[in-house]
C-alpha cells in the first residue's frame, strides 16, 4: 500500500508538472501572440504615418512651385502671405488682431478673473488686471497681457502664457507650450515641464518683428556678421567641422547648377573660417525623428570621429509632418517622437563625440509651414519644435544658433522671398552665403568671448 501511495504521489507530481508546463507554454504563446500583434499594429500605424507624411512632403514640393510662381507678381505674393498669416495658429508667431473676438469662449477685458475652480478651454484670457486665486488656469489658447497671473493652484497646459506683467506665487506653473515675454516670473513653487521658458530680455521672433522687417534685420545682422568675420582672431585652420542637416544644409534649390554644393553653407563656412575640413551631412527631406526619412537620430554616427565642432540644423521637415502624437512630450521622451528622438540624438552626440563642441541651430521660420498647417489641422506651430530644441540644448549645455528667433531669412517677408528664399523655404546663392556668414560669426562670437558664451544662448 505504501508503494502504491508513493507511485500515486509521483504520478500527481508528474501531472502537476505537465499541467504547469502546459499552462506556462500557453501563457508564453499568448505573450508571443500579443507581442506579435502589437508589433504588427505598430508597423501598420507607422506605415500610415509614413504614407501621410509622404503625401505632405509631395504637397510641400507643389507649394514651393506655387511660391515661385507667385513671386513673379509682388502684389499677388503679398496678398498670399498676408492671407496665410491671418489664418496662422494663435499664440505663436503672429496673432490676428481679431483673435480675442473669436466666437469661442473668452475671458478678457475684465478687472479680475479669480476664485474660480477652473478657468480653462478659452480661446483667450488677455487684458485682465488679475487672473488669480483660481484652482486651475489651464488648456487655454492664450493667457497673456495681464497685469497679474498669480496665486493660482495650477497654471498649466496653455498654448501660450506670455506678455504678462507678473506671473508669480502659483503652486504650479508647468506643462505650458510657451512661457515668454513676461516682466516677472518669480515666486512659483514649481516651474517645470514647459517646452521653454523665455526670459524677459530674450529677443524672440515676435519681439524682433515689432522692431523691423526680416529684410531689414537680415541686412543689419549680415553687416555685423561680416565685420565680426573680418576682425576675427580665432584660428580655425586645424579644426574639422561636421554639419548635420536636411535639404537646407545640402543646398537644395541649386541642384541644376554644376558643382552646386560649393554654394552650400558648409562649403562657404570652410572658406570663411579657414577650417581644415567642413563635412556636409545634409540630406534632403530628412527629419530629426524616426517618423520620416533619413532620421538624424539614426545617422548621426556618420559624423567622423575626429571632428572638433558639430553643427546640427533641423526641424523644418519635422514641422511638415508631425502631429501631436509624433511630437510627444519632454516628460515621456518616447521612442519615435520628436521630443524622445531629439533627446536621444543629443545624448548620443555627447556619448560618441565627447571632445567635440556641439551646437544646435533652430530652423528658420518659413511660410510653407503655415501654408501646410492651413490644409492639415494635425500639424503643430513651428515654435513648438523650436522651444523643445532650446529646452534640450539648455539641458545638455549645448551652444545654440537660434535662427528662428533671429528674424533673418524669414519667408513671411515678401522681400526675403524675392531676394533670398525663392521657394519659401530654400535659399538661393545669396541666401546660403548669408546663412554661412551668420554661422561663422556665431562660432567666432562663441570662441572669442572669454566665457565661451558669445552666442545668444538659452541661459
Amino acid at each position: 500500500m505504501k508503494k502504491v501511495n508513493e507511485i500515486l504521489i509521483v504520478l500527481i507530481f508528474i501531472l502537476t508538472a505537465v499541467l504547469a508546463a502546459t499552462v506556462g507554454f500557453r501563457a508564453y504563446q499568448i505573450y508571443e501572440e500579443d507581442k506579435l500583434f502589437a508589433e504588427e499594429q505598430e508597423e501598420a500605424e507607422l506605415a500610415q504615418v509614413l504614407a501621410r507624411n509622404q503625401e505632405a512632403q509631395n504637397r510641400v514640393q507643389e507649394m514651393q512651385t506655387e511660391i515661385q510662381q507667385l513671386a513673379e507678381n509682388r502684389e499677388e505674393l503679398e496678398r498670399f502671405i498676408a492671407q496665410i498669416q491671418n489664418e496662422e495658429s494663435a499664440g505663436y508667431d503672429t496673432m490676428p488682431d481679431d483673435f480675442a473676438e473669436a466666437e469661442s469662449a473668452s475671458a478678457s477685458d475684465d478687472f479680475t478673473v479669480s476664485d474660480n475652480v477652473s478657468v480653462s478651454e478659452n480661446a483667450a484670457t488677455p487684458g485682465d488686471v488679475f487672473v488669480s486665486g483660481n484652482a486651475y488656469v489651464s488648456d487655454n489658447a492664450l493667457v497673456s497681457g495681464n497685469a497679474f497671473v498669480s496665486g493660482n493652484g495650477l497654471v498649466s497646459g496653455n498654448a501660450s502664457l506670455s506678455g504678462n506683467g507678473l506671473v508669480s506665487d502659483n503652486a504650479s506653473l508647468s506643462g505650458n507650450s510657451l512661457v515668454s515675454d513676461n516682466v516677472s516670473l518669480s515666486g512659483n513653487t514649481t516651474v517645470s515641464g514647459n517646452d521653454f521658458v523665455y526670459g524677459p530680455d530674450y529677443m524672440t521672433l515676435a519681439k524682433r518683428r515689432l522692431l523691423r522687417t526680416s529684410l531689414e534685420e537680415t541686412i543689419e545682422v549680415n553687416q555685423a556678421d561680416r565685420e565680426i568675420i573680418a576682425d576675427s582672431t580665432t584660428d580655425f585652420s586645424g579644426l574639422k567641422i561636421a554639419c548635420l542637416g536636411d535639404s537646407i544644409t545640402a543646398a537644395a534649390n541649386l541642384e541644376k547648377e554644376e558643382g552646386y554644393q560649393q554654394y552650400a553653407y558648409p562649403a562657404i563656412l570652410k572658406d570663411l573660417l579657414g577650417a581644415e575640413e567642413v563635412y556636409n551631412l545634409g540630406i534632403g527631406g530628412s527629419s530629426i525623428g524616426r517618423y520620416w526619412s533619413d532620421a538624424y537620430v539614426e545617422r548621426y554616427r556618420d559624423i567622423p570621429e575626429d571632428v572638433d565642432i558639430i553643427i546640427v540644423m533641423g526641424g523644418t521637415n519635422d514641422g511638415f509632418c508631425v502631429s501631436d502624437k509624433e511630437f510627444g512630450s519632454l516628460d515621456e521622451r518616447a521612442y519615435r517622437t520628436f521630443c524622445g528622438d531629439l533627446d536621444e540624438l543629443m545624448r548620443g552626440l555627447r556619448e560618441n563625440y565627447p571632445d567635440a563642441d556641439i551646437f544646435f541651430a533652430t530652423p528658420l521660420p518659413n511660410i510653407l509651414h503655415d501654408y501646410l498647417m492651413r490644409e492639415r489641422d494635425y500639424l503643430l506651430p513651428q515654435q513648438r519644435f523650436v522651444d523643445v530644441i532650446l529646452t534640450l540644448s539648455q539641458e545638455y549645455d549645448y551652444g545654440v544658433i537660434d535662427l528662428y528667433n533671429s528674424n533673418i531669412l524669414d519667408s513671411h517677408d515678401v522681400d526675403i522671398v524675392e531676394d533670398y528664399v525663392p521657394d519659401g523655404v530654400h535659399a538661393n546663392k545669396e541666401g546660403y552665403r548669408i546663412m554661412a556668414e551668420h554661422f561663422a560669426a556665431e562660432l567666432i562670437r562663441y570662441y572669442e568671448d572669454e566665457d565661451g558664451q558669445g552666442l545668444q544662448t538659452v541661459q
